[in-house]
This record gives structure tokens, C-alpha cells and sequence, in this order.
């Protein structure tokens, strides 16, 4: 299963610390059981920095703590990715590639052109039988708006499944949260 969407800079997250990443990440978490629980084997990201990188902490956990047969993979675009990133993203970066069950890059130079952004994604689409996305049109834009017209037309094409994550669902996480929160303190 592809799990991609909104890179952090789209959602103005800009460190490991925003409060935020927490509910995308249970949201990711959400789509995700049920799906182990139907047999799925492997996540797949492209690793940029944002959703792809959460879902590969959320699959590390679920890996860890309850589905030790389930899979990471993360497949850049091009080598070094990483190599223009400030340290500490970096080095957050490496403790997870450290961690998938397998990294690799399409194009094994550095960034080139826009080429290899398409070519990752055609082999992506290619290894893949569905897509968890984290985007909606309504919240923020993104280039994951491209992703999800690929996966749609997939989907029709070919059965690909789509499963989307919006703005509602982090909505009533937040509210979840909030009320058991309350709940606590009462």
C-alpha cells in the first residue's frame, strides 16, 4: 500500500514538535489497521518529508508493537534527497531509513529534473494495489493533488484502491482527543 500526501512546509509544519503531526499520524494509523488486518504486507513511501515519513513512524510502531510481519519501504525519486535539508531533519530522516526493510531510489543520481519525480511515481503506482493519501482540495494545496488524480484514474482503470485521508478526519481526531481530554479533567 502507497502512503503519501501533504509534504510538512504544505501544512506550514516546519519541526518534529507540531502539535499536529501527532492527530495526522493517528489518522494514518486509522486507515492503516484495518488494512493489516486484511493481510496488507507492505508501506510504501516516497520519504519525502511530511506524511510519508509519518506513516513510516506509524508502520514502525505497528511493527513493533503488534504486527511484527508487516513491511517498510521507502523509494526516493533520486539519491541524496536529503542532502539539502537542515540537520536535524536529516539526521530524524536517517534513524528511519535505518529502520524500513527497504530503501532505494529510482535514479541513482542526484536531483536532475522532474523526470525522476515521474518515474518514481509510475514504478510506485506499478508495485502498489492501493494508496492511503492525505489531501483535500478544500484545505491546503498540494502537489499530492496530482497523486490522487494518478490513483483515481488507476482506481477507475484498474480496480486501484484509493483511500483518502481529509481535513474532517484529523477534525474529529482533534475532537476525540478533546473530548477524552475533558473527560479526564471532569
Amino acid at each position: 500500500m502507497l502512503v503519501t500526501g501533504y509534504r510538512a512546509h504544505e501544512l506550514q509544519i516546519f519541526d518534529q514538535k507540531h502539535r499536529n503531526i501527532d492527530y495526522i499520524k493517528k489518522a494514518i494509523e486509522n486507515k492503516l489497521i484495518p488494512l493489516i488486518e486484511e493481510g496488507l504486507e507492505w508501506i510504501v513511501t516516497p520519504g519525502q518529508y511530511g506524511t510519508d515519513l509519518w506513516a513510516c513512524e506509524v508502520g514502525l510502531e505497528l511493527k513493533r508493537s503488534r504486527y511484527p510481519k508487516l513491511k517498510l519501504s521507502i523509494i526516493t525519486a533520486f539519491s541524496n534527497q536529503e542532502e539539502q535539508w537542515k540537520d536535524e531533519r536529516k539526521e530524524y530522516y536517517k534513524r528511519i531509513v535505518e529502520s524500513v526493510d527497504y530503501y532505494g531510489a529510482v535514479s541513482n543520481q542526484p536531483y536532475v529534473g522532474p523526470w525522476q519525480f515521474q518515474a518514481r511515481d509510475e514504478l510506485l503506482f506499478r508495485k502498489t494495489d492501493g494508496i492511503v493519501l492525505f489531501y483535500d482540495e478544500e484545505a491546503a494545496e498540494s502537489s499530492a493533488k496530482f497523486v490522487k488524480a494518478k490513483a483515481l484514474k488507476k482506481q477507475d482503470d484498474e480496480g486501484y484502491r484509493f483511500i483518502g485521508i481529509g481535513a474532517d478526519d484529523i477534525q474529529n481526531i482533534v475532537e476525540e482527543e478533546n473530548s477524552r481530554r475533558y473527560d479526564e479533567i471532569s
